[in-house]
């Protein structure tokens, strides 16, 4: 019965990060954490462990996703490589800094900042914008399937050290990247919802697996536990991506704010009782 709620772990996380572009780690680290309080069968997982096995369920969760992206064309994988060279190097600048800080009170205000972000994008369409197309390097344009098109674009400098940025504070607070990507490539460069999330899936493929490969050498991963997490989050990440493309662009953005809502009041708590 144990082994059935770790495979479904696996599916939760992979529909939730696949379907808002978040990767699933939210869900699976804290699973991981607390299965041995709850089963005996589990050993009790370190914080190093839970944090390097999630890695390797999102590499497989972001492939599983992105392929099937892919399929609906809604992934743009020059700009996605583009934000992640920025995003990379920052996660890694941001990882070491954070030894520095203290962390409890800087959950808090992330978490803080997160709910923020979720009420950006509630009055992202009551705000004025000016016509910047004329100024920008790069054009993208999308017909969604109601035949409505979209237009987004940024120049190249802005946008990688925007993925540095976002890169920095990822691994600052130790969170998934894309609870920061989708929404500054929605309010920042005016992305459809849909090809936000499903070109952060792809950044989140490619972070995932250069992490993993890290924490393969570190040994911070419980093969037993990932071999049963991978099936479902597989399954999930299909799952989630085929949803994505049945839903309306302000039902993601709806979906990722109540996602948002939910991982700001988790780091908060996690400040105060963590």
């Amino acid at each position: 019965m144990e082994w059935v709620i770790l495979f479904l772990v696996g599916i939760a996380a992979g529909t939730v990060g696949s379907l808002v572009g978040l990767g699933g780690g939210i869900i699976v680290v804290p699973i991981l954490l607390s299965m041995g309080v709850y089963f005996s069968v589990f050993s009790k997982v370190s914080p190093q462990i839970a944090v390097g096995t999630s890695l390797l369920v999102v590499m497989f969760t972001g492939l599983s996703s992105t392929l099937t992206y892919l399929k609906f064309k809604k992934v743009d994988v020059k700009s996605g490589f583009l934000f992640f060279i920025g995003s990379g190097p920052g996660g890694i600048v941001g990882a070491y800094v954070n030894k520095f800080f203290n962390t409890s009170s800087f959950l808090i205000w992330f978490g803080l900042f997160m709910i923020l972000i979720s009420i950006m994008l509630m009055v992202k369409d009551k705000v004025p914008r000016r016509d910047t197309s004329s100024k920008r390097q790069i054009e993208r344009r999308f017909i969604d399937k109601e035949g409505r098109e979209y237009k987004y674009g940024y120049n190249r400098i802005p946008a990688f050290l925007i993925s540095f940025i976002v890169g920095f504070i990822s691994g600052l607070f130790g969170i998934g990247g894309g609870a920061l990507m989708v929404p500054a490539m929605i309010l920042l460069f005016m992305f459809p919802p849909h090809i936000a999330v499903a070109t952060s899936m792809f950044i989140i493929f490619l972070s995932a697996t250069i992490s993993s490969i890290t924490h393969i050498t570190l040994g911070n991963i419980h093969w037993l536990y990932a071999a049963i997490l991978i099936p479902g989050a597989w399954l999930g990440g299909r799952f989630g991506a085929v949803i994505n493309s049945k839903l309306k662009g302000n039902t993601v953005v709806n979906l990722l704010r109540i996602v948002l809502i939910i991982a700001g009041i988790k780091l908060i708590y996690e400040g105060f009782f963590g």
